[in-house]
């Protein structure tokens, strides 16, 4: 039987870094089908949902057997977010799909059969349509050795994990170090890095800047800025206040960027600042959201986004 699949581009554009200010006060691809292609077999037992052959980290022995189960509807999809994978893409119930890395997509190929196919229930192509965040483009089917069709996505079959019990489980990413959740384009889902410095809003403090790691960043006010940078923490007290290390000026969000630029200390190491004031984290701060930095010993305040300390005395 053949399979019915396009060809679809996808153009990825390429950002020019930003190179950092250097003296305060300055400014600073897949093979695809149309949706709804093809016929699916009338549904069979699929059997036990919960067994598995090693996670399904192999395929099955095929031989002309029928598989586990015909694929299951996959209804209207989606993109949904996910904080440590990124944004992947769930069917009508919510339901993160997979792909397989002994699978193809160019062309199309399934490869996951039998008690693989019970642990990874493959996704049929009959029903499903492209939801928010979907092209439609990228939508195909493959055949199956039974004959029934699966859903591709940007050219890769998408199966299900049994595993995943409710709307949301993310529980298949990475077993076997073959199984990952599908990406809109039908690439791997991963998640965009942080930025190197970012704003978020806290309860308290109101809007102030965090690290890549959302661990909430602070001033000493005992340091200098101008009309160069100056760090009064040493020795000792850069264990428990380490110094924020430069970020490029363009991997920061919502960061004011003038006076954001990095110095080189007394002991050779390069420290960030943001208007040219010195920043840090602390390490009394287990998790991001902490704040347990703020007013420890009338010195140390978290930073707003244009620098200024958070609920410093004025002067």
């Amino acid at each position: 039987m053949k399979t019915s699949w396009r060809s679809a581009s996808l153009v990825v554009s390429a950002a020019a870094l930003l190179a950092l200010t250097t003296a305060c006060g300055q400014d600073g691809g897949g093979a695809t089908g149309s949706q709804n292609v093809g016929a699916t077999a009338a549904p069979g037992d699929v059997g036990d949902l919960g067994a598995s052959a090693g996670d399904g980290a192999g395929t099955g022995a095929g031989g002309g057997q029928t598989p586990a189960g015909a694929p299951e509807p996959a209804g209207k999809l989606s993109v949904s977010p996910n904080a440590e994978i990124g944004d992947l893409v769930t069917d009508g119930a919510g339901r993160t799909l997979y792909r397989f890395d002994a699978d193809t997509a160019e062309p199309p190929k399934t490869t996951c059969e039998n008690d693989c196919a019970t642990a990874w229930p493959p996704v049929a192509a009959d029903d499903a349509l492209a939801g928010e965040g979907i092209d439609a483009d990228l939508l195909g089917e493959v055949a199956r050795p039974d004959g029934t069709k699966q859903l591709t996505i940007g050219g890769w079959p998408a199966y299900r994990y049994a595993k995943d019990t409710a709307a949301g489980d993310v529980k298949g990413q990475g077993v076997g170090k073959k199984w990952y959740a599908l990406a809109a384009d039908g690439k791997k889902a991963t998640a965009e890095p942080a930025a190197g410095l970012a704003t978020r809003k806290d309860p308290k403090l109101g809007e102030i800047v965090v690290d890549k790691n959302g661990m909430t960043v602070y001033r000493f006010m005992k340091d200098e800025a101008w009309p160069k940078p100056v760090s009064a923490c040493t020795g000792g007290c850069l264990a428990k206040w380490p110094v924020v290390a430069p970020v490029e000026t363009n991997d920061t969000e919502g960061v004011e960027k003038k006076g954001l630029m990095s110095f080189t200390r007394p002991d050779g190491a390069a420290q960030q600042t943001i208007d040219c004031w010195p920043i840090y984290t602390f390490a009394g701060d287990k998790k991001a959201g902490d704040t347990n930095g703020q007013g420890v010993g009338g010195t140390w305040y978290a930073v707003k986004p244009d620098g200024k300390p958070v609920g410093a005395p004025k002067k």
